[in-house]
């Protein structure tokens, strides 16, 4: 009677039960597509007959790669639940949610588009996706510690200090998300904001003839917001409108505080219309128009941008400038791959187009 196995199986002990090199190995692993499928059904039975488990460290000795790439986003302060408890009944809390329209984790919407896209990416590649999301004193821990686990790294703007960036680009490929770093020495993948937004707010100023106008802007430190304020502010000047005619207040593309802005700002003269610079916002701007007993689009008119799927469901249903936040996650990774396999040459930029979705909130006419 054999004695039982005690080391684990290696990939030599694979290769040799498929009678295949240790290569076709690990393109089964890495890229099965690329193999026949009678040898990849060779090597994928002798990896579930023996219970093989690649080892990273290994593959990364090996392959000076890790078959890994990083994707960081920032992270997120959880929202204080301040709903009154009503009564607490064998442990189970009785909440009036009337009025609680907050969403702690809202503006992670367009995030989980571009991460789904990076990760659908990465697994069609045969490769593994590691997220991180910090932010405070922990995120040049969490930015190095990243960076020594993956074989390259996609980075929201903003999101790490150039410097950082720098350093981390000295060992792997770093391509930057939502913003042309090319002058920085990046690759990076980007969308048209300011086309999207000039083609958008000319539809409203042009041709349904709007002249009051009010603009819910992001982070003023936000390369998106910067280029769509461009493309807002190129509509006016296209069209005649004075930019000191218009309202502009900066929220952070969150719904709570767009929803206190527009609550402010309706307070007042109540704008024909208010543009905003993310979905977001404009969800926000929705909310306090209903509390004011608004109606939309019929008493003021409400756009955004980015195109998440809660504009889609909102009432009335949001018009929009859609941007592919899936390609975005996909388009990072071919990038990260690309440059591991072209590692000299410039800087290089992606550029994916958008679409203005006429909807409710804002249609074709009045």
């Amino acid at each position: 009677m054999a004695a039982p196995r005690t080391a684990p199986p290696t990939v030599y002990d694979v290769a040799s039960a498929a009678n295949v090199s240790i290569a076709t190995v690990s393109r089964v692993l890495r890229t099965p597509d690329a193999v026949r499928e009678g040898t990849r059904d060779r090597v994928q039975a002798a990896i579930r007959s023996l219970g093989y488990v690649p080892s990273g460290n290994a593959r990364a000795l090996a392959g000076k790669r890790t078959g890994v790439v990083g994707l960081l986003l920032p992270g997120f302060d959880v929202v204080p639940d301040e709903r009154p408890d009503l009564v607490t009944d064998g442990g189970v809390r009785v909440v009036d949610d009337r009025r609680h329209v907050t969403q702690p984790f809202s503006s992670n919407l367009y995030f989980d588009e571009v991460l789904r896209g990076a990760e659908t990416e990465a697994w069609q590649r045969g490769l593994a996706l590691m997220i991180a999301a910090g932010r405070g004193s922990s995120r040049d821990v969490i930015v190095n510690d990243v960076a020594g686990r993956v074989d390259g790294l996609a980075v929201l703007a903003q999101t790490v200090p150039d410097d950082l960036l720098e350093h981390v680009a000295r060992r792997i490929p770093v391509v930057v998300l939502a913003d042309d770093r090319r002058s920085h020495g990046f690759d990076s993948v980007s969308v048209d904001n300011s086309a999207g937004m000039r083609t958008l707010a000319s539809h409203v100023i042009g041709r349904l003839g709007i002249r009051s106008l009010a603009y819910v802007a992001g982070p003023i430190d936000s390369p998106d917001d910067m280029e769509r304020s461009t493309g807002f502010r190129s509509a006016l000047a296209d069209h005649g409108v004075p930019a000191s005619s218009v309202r502009v207040v900066h929220g952070d593309f969150g719904r709570a505080r767009a929803r206190e802005l527009a609550a402010t700002l309706l307070a007042d003269e109540v704008p024909r219309a208010i543009v905003c610079s993310n979905d977001q916002s404009a969800l926000g701007v929705l909310d306090a128009a209903t509390a004011r007993g608004l109606r939309v689009p019929e008493d003021v008119v409400v756009t955004g941008f980015d195109g998440i799927d809660a504009g889609r469901f909102s009432s009335p249903r949001l018009t929009t400038v859609h941007q592919p936040m899936g390609e975005l996650g996909r388009a990072a990774v071919r990038a990260i791959v690309d440059r591991l396999d072209r590692r000299e040459g410039p800087p290089r930029a992606v550029r994916l187009p958008v679409e203005v979705l006429l909807r409710e909130s804002c249609p074709p006419a009045l």
